[in-house]
């Protein structure tokens, strides 16, 4: 299975990249991983952002194959603990899906289609997060996942 998370901005802007860089090889231990940065549409952002949206959204969709788990990062969507998170993922894997993507919309959020396109609708937390400390702590969550889902020691349970 491979997993990828879409994102719109530019690398060059994120403080978080070695970071991400470091849990993206570890992901890569179970699943080919890919983290895709996309442009965010230009012109009249501000004047027509639905218009920017559905641009972005194209762009979003070309990217995930029509076999692929497709999940949006919406702050409305569902909150899952680590575990719950892990099992949607080994679910994709044990029902033979080529992928999971992740979309983690732009200044202007997620198009209001693609979020009712998407498979799952994920929510991160109930506050709302800056979209490169999103996409890290996703990777991180990512990283976890595999250890749930493998048996390793990087997740633990609460003690008490």
């Amino acid at each position: 299975m491979r997993v990828s998370v879409l994102w719109f901005g530019r690398p060059s802007a994120s403080p978080f990249e070695g970071e991400v860089a470091t849990y993206r090889a570890r992901v890569q231990r179970r699943w080919a991983a890919a983290d895709v940065a996309l442009k965010p549409a230009a012109g009249n952002r501000a004047s027509d952002p639905l218009r920017a949206l559905h641009k972005e959204a194209e762009a979003a969709q070309a990217h995930l194959a029509g076999d692929w788990l497709r999940v949006a990062l919406d702050e409305e969507g569902e909150c899952l603990d680590s575990v719950g998170f892990a099992r949607l993922l080994g679910d994709a894997e044990d029902g033979g899906r080529a992928g999971v993507g992740f979309i983690i919309g732009s200044d202007l959020g997620l198009d209001g289609a693609l979020r009712a396109a998407a498979d799952h609708r994920l929510s991160l937390s109930r506050m709302t997060l800056p979209h490169l400390l999103a996409r890290l702590f996703l990777w991180e969550q990512l990283f976890r996942a595999t250890h749930i889902l493998g048996g390793g020691g990087y997740h633990r349970q609460r003690v008490q």
